[in-house]
């Protein structure tokens, strides 16, 4: 509880940290004598609430140089990789679980729509994309397909790849997207931020809170109502007026 109080807008890493740290010390006594015991062995971290904090975008310029980026990449199945990865987590604001966990039948070609599961949310939706989505998602395929054809691995179901032939876990969709950042030198903390730049950008652009919440899949619109704090044209405009 305190640590719960002290640490209400410190990343969910810091405080891990923390509660680490306390375990560690409490050990460490044990082995000097000072305690019999050490009772903060079993002691968690504090549940953070992640809607205390104002989430964090990417801005456009920043954007602009991770596209470049992606064009950069070596290799023509790398490339068509990066961009669509990109193209998928900043055009419908997909969960990196989720992004690990599509497969190509999820894509409805004919009508562009994008089908995701609900594991998280305990409910499915499916996601109209951008005509330029569906470009990227025609550009990659062929380059996926020579991939699994020459891996062996033309049973492989997943959308995204791995140059073996095997679904692209949720860890290297991570590496992935930071080793473009870095090269474009962009500061990108985490994969959510794609989220949390699709949700605003969409608000700012005149989408309402329950299109944008179904989009994203919100249990709840006070989740989705936190980006009104980074994009709210109706604030904006009142503070124009005053």
């Amino acid at each position: 509880a305190y640590l719960q109080w002290r640490t209400p807008f410190r990343s969910k890493a810091t405080v891990v940290s923390i509660a680490s740290h306390l375990r560690c010390f409490g050990e460490h006594l044990v082995e000097a004598g000072v305690w019999a015991h050490n009772p903060m062995r079993w002691v968690k971290g504090p549940r953070l609430d992640p809607r205390g904090k104002v989430p964090r975008r990417i801005g456009a310029a920043h954007l602009s140089k991770l596209w470049e980026a992606a064009a950069r990449q070596r290799g023509q199945y790398a490339k068509q990789l990066a961009v669509a990865v990109l193209c998928l987590l900043y055009g419908t604001g997909l969960r990196r679980g989720e992004l690990e966990r599509l497969d190509v039948e999820d894509w409805r070609r004919e009508e562009n729509w994008l089908r995701i599961d609900g594991r998280k949310s305990g409910c499915e939706r499916s996601v109209p994309l951008h005509e330029g989505i569906g470009r990227c998602l025609e550009a990659y395929l062929p380059y996926r397909q020579n991939q699994l054809e020459r891996r062996g691995t033309q049973a492989e179901t997943a959308l995204l790849i791995n140059r073996e032939g095997r679904r692209l876990s949720a860890q290297s969709l991570g590496l992935l997207v930071h080793r473009l950042a870095r090269r474009a030198q962009v500061p990108l903390v985490s994969l959510h931020q794609f989220r949390h730049t699709c949700a605003s950008d969409l608000l700012e652009n005149g989408a309402s809170l329950p299109e944008v919440q179904s989009i994203l899949g919100h249990k709840s619109v006070q989740t989705t109502s936190r980006y009104l704090q980074i994009a709210d044209p109706q604030r904006s405009l009142a503070m124009r007026k005053h």
